[in-house]
Parts: structure tokens; sequence; C-alpha cells
């Protein structure tokens, strides 16, 4: 069906009063009459084209239907019933926030259905086949799935189980906590044909006990001896992957700290890079001593008086 300008029809602009629409329709009703036009079938298809005209604009509540759906004001009830039952469909999923996943409207093509006009309006999704059916995109679902830092630093598979369906998905390496992915047409069926929502998948990453976390990079806090941290040595310190032997300088300070280029948390979707390891000493003071022990710290004291 073809978009019919009412307006257009009786002469008059869109801003036109309710009193000009009625001098219009008169002026025009009184000319294309049929009584005064008996043998003239255009004058008559147009008396019927002015009525109809009439019926839509002098009603300002179907004159308002009209400006917002055009020829097709008589589906807007229909159309409106649809969106609040779509509103209901989307409320109708617990566990999971919707996204809002957007409508998509169809017609039939019997001459019953949407003009051009109206799909031209609404997106006009895929055809239902159904007179009345609209094709609705499926909600979008929301999940939350927990993973341990050292999970998260390496690429691997999982299984999330999302409103009853087992998902196996794919961890990237170096996901964030908080971070969300969206899986494309992995929320719900859409109706009528109409496709299927998103998954959007946000990731919580739990503490670690050994390291924590800034963006790439990665914090440990490792005991040092009193004696290495006087006369120096070498300290095996843990990464994520392997051990590392380290220098101690002697006289290394409490709380010092040394960097470790490239041993921290894989950057997110970058192949080969990291962040930095950053380790703090922690000074280990001795306790139980021995006599002898004792008398050898006095002796060392004693020096420095």
């Amino acid at each position: 069906m073809a978009y019919i300008d009412y307006y257009n029809i009786l002469g008059v602009n869109k801003g036109a009063s309710q009193d000009d629409i009625k001098k219009a329709y008169k002026k025009l009703a009184r000319k294309y009459h049929p009584d005064l036009n008996p043998n003239d079938p255009d004058a008559h298809r147009k008396f019927q084209e002015i009525n109809e005209a009439n019926e839509v604009l002098s009603d300002p509540e179907k004159r308002k239907k009209y400006d917002q759906y055009g020829e097709n004001w008589k589906h807007a009830d229909q159309f409106e019933a649809q969106q609040n039952q779509y509103g209901q469909y989307q409320g109708g999923f617990g566990g999971f926030g919707g996204n809002g996943g957007g409508a998509q409207w169809s017609a039939s093509d019997d001459g019953s259905g949407f003009s051009d006009f109206f799909e031209s309006m609404f997106g006009g999704g895929g055809r239902s086949g159904g007179r009345g059916n609209y094709a609705f995109r499926g909600q979008d679902y929301n999940a939350e799935l927990h993973v341990s830092l050292a999970d998260a630093a390496k690429t691997h598979k999982q299984v999330i189980t999302v409103n009853g369906k087992n998902l196996r998905i794919t961890v990237p390496a170096g996901i964030a906590d908080g971070q969300t992915i969206k899986l494309k047409g992995q929320g719900g069926p859409g109706v009528n044909g109409g496709p299927a929502g998103d998954l959007y998948i946000t990731f919580s990453i739990g503490e670690d006990g050994r390291f924590k976390r800034v963006g790439d990079d990665l914090y440990v806090t490792a005991p040092l001896n009193l004696y290495t941290a006087i006369l120096g040595g070498e300290q095996i310190i843990e990464t994520m992957e392997s051990k590392v032997k380290l220098k101690v300088a002697p006289g290394t300070q409490n709380n010092s700290k040394v960097r470790l280029k490239g041993k921290g948390f894989p950057v997110y979707k970058k192949d080969g890079q990291f962040g930095d390891l950053i380790v703090t000493y922690s000074i280990e003071i001795p306790t139980n001593l021995t006599e002898k022990q004792k008398e050898l710290f006095r002796e060392i004291q004693s020096l420095n008086q």
C-alpha cells in the first residue's frame, strides 16, 4: 500500500487548524460531489478520497495517529498493543537483566498489512507471514563469570550456564575484573522469526593469595632474611609462570622494590606482551635466637656505638 497524503488531498498543510480542515473539506466536497458530477468517475474517486481524508484529519485522535503512523493509522492500536506485549515479554526472564533488545516490525503482503511508509518508520523487520504478527529481537542476557587470577592469565575454555543452557566459551588471557564481553546471538530467542538477542558476560576475578594485580602489572611481597639483606646474596622469586633468581645487594632495606620487566600479567589480546612484576622485600627479623647468636649481635652493636 502506498502512502497517501491526506493533507495534500485537502490542500492544507500539516499545521492546519481544525477549522481550516473543515473549510477545505466543504469546498472540495461541494466541487466533486457525485450529484454535481454524475458522469465523471474521476470526480467520484476524488470525492471518496476527500471523505477519507476528512474522516481522519477532522478527528483529533485519528489525526494524531495518522501524523505518527501515516496511512496506517488504523493499525496504531494494534501496534501499541504488540509493543506493550513485547514489554511484558522482555520482563518475563528471571535471573538476567535485559539490555532492552529492540523490536522489528513486519507485515503481510495481502493488502491488509502495513505500507512501505509504515515499515520505513519502524525498521521493517523480516516478514512473519501472518497478519498482525511482529518479529521481535530476542532479549539480551547478562551473566557473571567468576575466574581466578591464575586462570585469567591464560587463554582457556570454560563452560557457563545461562538460562538453563550450557555454553562453552573461550576466555582470553588478560581479561580484567569487571570487563564485559558480548556473544552475539547467544541471548534470548527471537519472536516470530526475529533475531536472537546477545549475551553479555561480565568477569569477576577473585583476589589472589600471592599477587595483586594493577592493570597489567603484578605486585608481590617477598620475604628476605636479615642476613641476606645485610650481606647480600640471592633470592628466589615466584612469578605467575615460573621462578626467577634475583641478586640481592648488600644493605637492602625493608620495603625495597625491584621491577622485573615483562614478568607481569598478559596484555589483553596482545600476544607476547606482558606487564611488569614489582617485588617488595619484607625483611624478616630472626626470632628464638640462641645465646651465642645474641652475643654476636651484642658484639656488633658495641662496634657501632
